[in-house]
């Protein structure tokens, strides 16, 4: 797609009472957002109106005592995700499943029922989980080392997709007169034996109409970053800087390209927390509550999970950042790297640290015309195909649906109206072929 045509995508993460530790705290917030049916909805309609690609559903599988709020007491991505494919008509509904601690038949027969429940908008986002507490929720007695969780990854997802072919397109032929609800020979058994697993198939759900639900990954090491590349149809990412951003962006693409894959075809999503103001009044005002929610307390704690929660309090805050050795190399390898990397670089005390990633940023704070501003920079620009929205305040998502989006919208950056049904059609992808559908088009030519 040429540049002049380029469209924004535009996803939310739906996150309950929010991504931090204080959010709750807020004024407005509801505390029991976060197992609230009535607050998703809301939120899922005000991202629909506002002709949003899709919406996310974040997981994981392992809390303590001083896990986030949200954490600590949440929906079931695939749970709350069907409930609202009844409440919605266009948005896309994408969820997170880990693959480290799934099994390939029921995470394809889930994903597949949602896909029909919505008509073709369920999306799977692919995480392997980096806190090694969930190997004790699953009985395992060790968490997989991070290599190995990602050659787990590409077998599962592999195996999934595998699944979702084993009925052809018209495979199920009702055929009432002749007494046949099925053509035998459009079922097709995966016989599959790897590595990690070992599944025979058919799966006993047929295709959607989107043929298969999109793959997103958010990989940030270089073993993920590969994975992402090769697999990935959309690209979740956390850059703290437009220069990181393009970085990422144009590494993505390059890997893709290696793999054999449209570079185009592959949305890179940056997340970013937007507060938006009708004046420099109200832009301080805003940012100064999304601050104020933020104690050191709580950022030394969020500071601890991308090293699988390691416990910052015992260090002097005022200290320079203690050297941590490979901590965080088997949990968030990524992230963990480029945080003591920053602090090495930057001369940067506990303190700073932990407030400069618990803290919001300042790149995408600032009147409706200045918030559009950076994410046309962004996307014109080599850093983004689109952003997923982390709302910060109460009212965040509905304040940047309102005020930015219709600035998106008159510049031609984002759609005014869907074009499409399925999350597929909203991404630009086409709906994949069944592999067994080309095998048995192959043998009738050959015969």
């Amino acid at each position: 797609m040429s540049q002049a045509h380029r469209q924004l995508k535009l996803g939310t993460m739906i996150h309950g009472v929010g991504h931090g530790w204080g959010e709750w705290r807020h004024a407005d917030a509801l505390p029991n957002a976060s197992t609230n049916f009535a607050y998703y909805k809301d939120q899922a309609q005000i991202a629909e109106a506002a002709k949003f690609d899709f919406a996310f559903i974040a997981d994981s599988l392992h809390i303590h005592a001083k896990s986030s709020p949200h954490y600590l007491n949440r929906f079931e991505p695939l749970t709350i995700l069907s409930a609202l494919a009844a409440t919605t008509e266009r948005i896309g509904l994408v969820a997170t499943v880990t693959v480290s601690y799934s099994e390939p038949f029921q995470v394809a027969r889930q994903f597949a029922s949602l896909d029909h429940i919505s008509g073709g908008r369920a999306g799977w986002n692919v995480v392997t989980s980096w806190l090694s507490g969930t190997a004790d929720n699953f009985g395992r007695a060790e968490h997989p080392p991070h290599a190995t969780r990602y050659r787990i990854a590409r077998e599962h997802v592999d195996v999934v997709q595998g699944l979702w072919d084993s009925w052809e397109d018209d495979a199920f032929a009702y055929d009432k007169q002749n007494g046949e609800f099925f053509s035998p020979h459009k079922l097709h058994t995966l016989g599959h034996k790897g590595e990690f697993f070992s599944v025979k198939g058919p799966l006993n759900i047929a295709r959607s109409r989107q043929g298969q639900p999109p793959i997103f990954q958010a990989g940030t090491s270089d073993a993920g970053r590969d994975f992402a590349a090769q697999t990935a149809d959309g690209i979740f990412a956390t850059p703290e800087s437009f220069e990181q951003a393009h970085e990422y962006y144009q590494d993505l693409k390059t890997r893709a390209a290696r793999h054999g894959r449209d570079p185009a075809k592959l949305a890179i999503l940056p997340g970013i927390r937007p507060i938006v103001g009708r004046d420099a009044a109200e832009v301080e005002a805003r940012y100064q509550q999304a601050v104020d929610l933020v104690s050191i307390e709580d950022a030394i704690v969020a500071l601890g999970r991308p090293f699988n929660d390691h416990d910052f309090s015992q260090y002097e805050l005022d200290a320079p950042f203690p050297d941590l050795g490979d901590l965080g190399n088997n949990s968030q390898q990524g992230g963990s790297q480029r945080i003591k990397q920053q602090a090495r670089d930057e001369g940067l005390t506990l303190r700073q640290v932990a407030l400069r990633f618990a803290r919001p940023r300042r790149d995408f704070v600032g009147t409706p015309e200045q918030v559009a501003d950076a994410v046309q920079h962004w996307f014109e620009d080599g850093a983004a195909d689109g952003f997923i929205i982390l709302p910060l305040l109460p009212d965040g998502l509905a304040n940047f649906t309102d005020l930015v989006v219709p600035v998106l919208q008159e510049r031609g950056l984002f759609r005014k109206e869907y074009q499409g049904v399925t999350l597929r059609e909203h991404l630009g992808l086409e709906v994949p072929v069944n592999r067994n559908t080309l095998v048995s088009e192959g043998l009738a030519a050959a015969g």
